[in-house]
């Protein structure tokens, strides 16, 4: 069956960095667009980076721009999210997700509803 399998949250200070990963299975992950989302407590889910199947194109939330960088593996079938300068904003629970979508713009990349599966994320805390 499928998995979305992330890691690499922690503790951190304000400043610091971090380098989640995400593990999938189940699918033809190189034929698969890849996201990180996060969800803050009492928000909604919201689009922090995705890096497209063909082609390896890759898209960012603006207030990430700058600061946090997605790779990918096909080799090893995992998605990565280099956060660097990490900010007591960023604090959520992050979520990786994947796609069969080849994706164009930034802005279809943050849809939501575009992504078919889901991790079970991976908690990120910044402290000041």
């Amino acid at each position: 069956q499928v998995q979305l399998v992330e890691s690499g949250g922690g503790l951190v200070q304000a400043g610091e960095s971090l380098r989640l990963s995400c593990a999938a299975s189940g699918f033809t992950f190189s034929r698969y667009s890849m996201g990180w989302f996060r969800q803050a407590p009492g928000k909604e889910r919201e689009f922090v980076a995705a890096i497209n199947w063909r082609g390896g194109g890759t898209y960012y939330a603006d207030s990430v721009k700058g600061r946090f960088t997605i790779s990918r593996d096909n080799t090893k079938n995992t998605v990565y999210l280099q956060m660097n300068s990490l900010k007591p904003e960023n604090t959520a629970v992050y979520h990786c997700a994947a796609t069969a979508a080849v994706l164009y713009t930034t802005t279809q990349a943050m849809e939501v509803s575009k992504y078919d599966y889901w991790g079970q994320g991976t908690q990120v805390t910044v402290s000041s």
